[in-house]
């Protein structure tokens, strides 16, 4: 019988930390110029170093960017309206439980909540069945379950709910399941007769197990929100993507933001109007699923720097599609940012084309070793989730975090 345990972070926190130096900030229109060196030290196991090694005989180590490494002043606006987290450190009715899908956004988010992970047993028997058993008492507690539906998205599916019930049946006051990323989400309508709409389905399976709110990072569509019956907070990872542009030498005068298709176009307008740039729209028509067929673009990308903004990358056809008709229209460079970087194959190959100045993710999903490419930063979203959870325990307003 296989098995996953997971402790107190307490002991990771003194490994490998990141520290960086910044040149002073000089304005280049409503975007700054910054140039940071990184620098290296020691720190919690989860940071990893923002550049890029490849030590002999081994895989290169993923690059991970989290805010540390980011000019404070790009950071003052954020920390202005943080809520004040020492009401929630060693706080005894607060509980961080991770499953084994994404264990060191778990340990980073518990870390910059100055809190530590819930011990708790996960094990496969060898038939598959999941064992879950907390370690530790949440009788009467606020108890947030850290686990995204990533692939494989039927097994951390289930293995969220086996937690969720785990925690109802200890008597645990509040349950909330943070969904860094929410598997199912595109299958949110019917867009052909006799198909089902699996995003309700999913909803209703996560409440009937006892979940009482839900977190979740960047949904596809904004109406998956009404598919729970129980209250959903829905975390925005724009400012965490807009704040590293901010950080590169751009002019915001020499930016485009597109949207890979119409149904982006909120999504990429919101985008456009924090980076103060104009918008163009991929107009593209879907043949059968992950394929798309490129149309035509809406605006204008000669001699300009397009960002193309979705909120997921699965299989990159529709995004490398568009790029490879942002290049025939002139564009100078192209950078491809999602909050989620699912990489189906052959997602890896269409991203390290060529196509591509910079592929931005974040690390809702874990990324894995096979899917490492020179293009690939990701950043971290844990101090916007630490500061999500610490809101919500506080009955304090999370969508002020976003204005």
């Amino acid at each position: 019988m296989a098995s996953f345990t997971l402790l107190s972070s307490a002991s990771s926190t003194k490994k490998n930390t990141l520290f960086s130096s910044f040149s002073s900030p000089s304005r280049c229109s409503s975007l700054y110029r910054t140039t940071f060196v990184p620098k290296r030290t020691r720190t919690p196991n989860f940071a990893i170093n923002c550049e890029i090694n490849e030590p002999a005989n081994e895989k290169p180590v993923l690059p991970i960017i989290n805010d540390e490494i980011l000019p404070t002043f790009l950071q003052a606006k954020r920390l202005e309206t943080a809520v004040n987290r020492n009401n929630t450190k060693l706080n005894p009715k607060l509980k961080l439980f991770s499953g084994t899908a994404n264990p060191s956004l778990s340990q980073e988010i518990a870390w910059n909540m100055g809190h530590e992970l819930g011990n708790i047993t996960i094990k496969r028997f060898a038939d598959g069945e999941i064992y879950i058993q907390l370690q530790e008492s949440v009788r009467g507690c606020d108890v947030f379950l850290i686990q995204p539906t990533c692939p494989p998205a039927n097994e951390n599916l289930m293995e969220l709910l086996v937690m969720i019930d785990a925690c109802r049946r200890a008597s645990a006051k509040n349950i909330t399941a943070v969904i860094p990323y929410f598997g199912y989400a595109r299958a949110d309508r019917k867009s052909q007769s006799r198909q089902s709409i699996a995003a309700k389905l999913v909803g209703n399976i996560i409440t009937e197990a006892g979940a009482d709110r839900v977190l979740a990072c960047d949904l596809h569509s904004g109406q998956s929100m009404g598919y729970f019956d129980i209250p959903v907070d829905h975390v925005y990872c724009q400012p965490v993507i807009i704040d590293y542009l901010a950080s590169k030498k751009i002019c915001s005068n020499d930016l485009v933001v597109v949207s890979p298709d119409v149904g982006g176009v909120a999504r990429a307008r919101a985008f456009a109007k924090k980076l103060s740039a104009p918008l163009a729209i991929v107009d593209k028509r879907c043949s059968e699923h992950n394929l798309a067929e490129i149309l035509n673009l809406i605006g204008d990308v000669k001699g300009k720097v397009a960002v193309m903004v979705d909120d997921m990358i699965d299989t990159a056809g529709t995004i490398s599609k568009g790029a490879a008709l942002l290049h025939e229209e002139g564009a100078r460079e192209i950078y491809a940012c999602c909050t989620h970087g699912v990489f189906s194959p052959p997602a890896v190959e269409r991203l390290s084309s060529g196509l591509f100045q910079e592929v931005i993710t974040t690390n809702t999903i874990p990324v894995m070793d096979k899917h490492y490419f020179p293009q690939l930063t990701v950043l971290s979203v844990a101090n916007l989730l630490g500061e999500t959870i610490c809101r919500v325990h506080g009955d304090r307003s999370v969508s002020s975090i976003f204005q």
